[in-house]
């Protein structure tokens, strides 16, 4: 009898610990959180089918107007009050409104040999992450964090550069991974989207990377084969594409134009995507990478009609003199260190980018032009 009763607590143990999530394991992405109708209900809309019957979501889309913070309360949110919400109160709306309203007059008459792209219209949301609730993205695991490198800020950083594996995938021309490519930056934001029988193509404006996504069920390749931007296979729930990839590298990250801390080989993606309106896709991302940080998390978006309908020609190509003239440069100015130190001045390095952002824009207080740029409320923070 005994024996029977220790047989009983033995399985009942087992199948408690087996009923619990084992450290790192990955869990299922949360459904998919419209934002594009601003906390409202969102209003009937047929999804339309393509000539097979698949949902439409053909089309030349755009993160534009997704013109708010990545997290919650961080640059670019009203300095009246921190939103507390995932949508902003109706002081903080109307605020936003009036921004937008700006920024477009100004866009449209602004001069220069740069022109970076602008909202057209404004959405209430508050930052890009929707889970965890409070919209903050979670930090990196400690042991992440000693993966940080000079590499994670590339040019806008202060290096050093002695090698071509010293700067970020961007600056190399080589690919901003999944979500740099679909994250608002100041310009090239396209995504055209194309779909044949049993398969969905995403091509992206900056970088030009193109995915082909299958949805005609076949399974993942080989996990020993890895990529950029990884494998991925979709499938449809009911009208909304949800794509898992796997197979990813540990050489990208979850940052703007896919540069910051990168994650590991070990992550997993899950998109869903959908038509909610005539002229807006809701995008949303679950990221899990357990070796990178402590839980899943997930950013959704509404994506527009890109301005001009077409994905614009990017002239970038790996291997481009960029980065032999950058690594020129530092040459130059460790003859250039070593000769101010020979005459008894000790200076600090100058950047390669000399302390300026995307269009000249000053990016610290070493920068020429002095000190920090004003916050830009209509760009999210390049680094999260």
């Amino acid at each position: 009898m005994k024996r029977i009763v220790a047989a009983l607590g033995l399985i009942a143990v087992v199948a408690v610990v087996a009923s619990l999530p084992v450290s790192g394991q990955s869990t299922a992405a949360p459904p998919l959180v419209v934002t594009a109708f601003n906390g409202q209900p969102a209003p009937p809309y047929a999804t339309p089918r393509t000539p097979w019957g698949d949902p439409d979501l053909q089309g030349v889309w755009s993160s534009d107007d997704a013109s708010f913070p990545v997290s919650r309360g961080a640059r670019g949110a009203p300095a009246n009050a921190a939103p507390q919400g995932l949508y902003l109160t109706d002081e903080q709306w109307a605020a936003r409104q009036k921004q937008i309203q700006d920024g477009v007059r100004n866009g449209e008459n602004a001069i220069g040999s740069f022109r970076g792209d602008f909202p057209r219209r404004a959405f209430r949301q508050t930052s890009y992450i929707v889970d965890p609730p409070d919209g903050v993205m979670p930090q990196p695991l400690p042991d992440a964090q000693k993966r940080r490198a000079p590499r994670d800020q590339g040019t806008f950083g202060a290096g050093p550069f002695d090698w071509t594996t010293d700067f970020t995938n961007y600056d190399r021309c080589i690919t901003r991974g999944i979500w740099g490519s679909v994250a608002r930056v100041v310009y090239g934001n396209g995504n055209r989207i194309v779909q044949a029988p049993g398969m969905v193509v995403i091509s992206y404006e900056m970088i030009h990377d193109t995915r082909v996504i299958y949805t005609d069920g076949r399974p993942h390749i080989n996990s020993r084969i890895r990529g950029y931007l990884g494998d991925s296979r979709g499938r449809w729930d009911g009208d909304t594409l949800v794509v898992e990839t796997t197979n990813l590298t540990d050489q990208t990250s979850i940052g703007a134009n896919g540069n910051g801390l990168r994650h590991s080989d070990k992550i997993k993606m899950t998109e869903r995507i959908k038509r909610v309106a005539p002229e807006i896709l809701q995008y949303q991302l679950t990221v899990d990478d357990p070796v990178t940080y402590p839980r899943p998390f997930t950013m959704s978006i509404p994506l527009t009609p890109l301005d001009g309908g077409g994905l614009l020609p990017y002239e970038c190509h790996e291997g481009n003199e960029a980065i032999r003239n950058s690594l020129g440069a530092e040459r130059a100015e460790d003859r250039a260190l070593a000769a101010d130190l020979a005459k008894g001045i000790k200076r600090a390095r100058r950047p390669v980018q000399d302390g300026l952002d995307v269009g000249g824009r000053p990016t610290g207080p070493g920068a020429r032009g002095g000190g920090p740029p004003p916050p830009d409320p209509n760009v999210p923070p390049r680094e999260q």
